[in-house]
């Protein structure tokens, strides 16, 4: 199954987790798997529109993800991690 690496911020509806396994064959499967679990964290991922939100970069087994993010293919042993950006003025 593919692993779910969660940052701090994103950790509130997770009950502090920082990882999960899930089952999914896609990274938006991935997301999705995890709101089935802890309802809440979907919000934090996409916007109204169902796209990546603008502060969040994935990351998978390492190499950041740039196109079509949310249609990329995982498979059992991959991590995808989260990276939050900080915005400030």
């Amino acid at each position: 199954m593919p692993r779910v690496v969660i940052p701090p911020p994103y950790r509130g509806p997770t009950d502090g987790a920082a990882e999960l396994e899930v089952e999914a064959t896609k990274v938006r499967g991935c997301l999705e798997a995890v709101e089935r679990k802890h309802p809440g964290f979907l919000a934090l991922m996409l916007d109204d529109d169902g796209q990546l939100r603008r502060f969040a970069t994935l990351f998978l087994n390492g190499d950041k993800l740039t196109k079509d993010v949310l249609a990329q293919p995982v498979t059992a042993g991959d991590s995808l991690e989260i990276i939050s950006s900080v915005a400030g003025g």
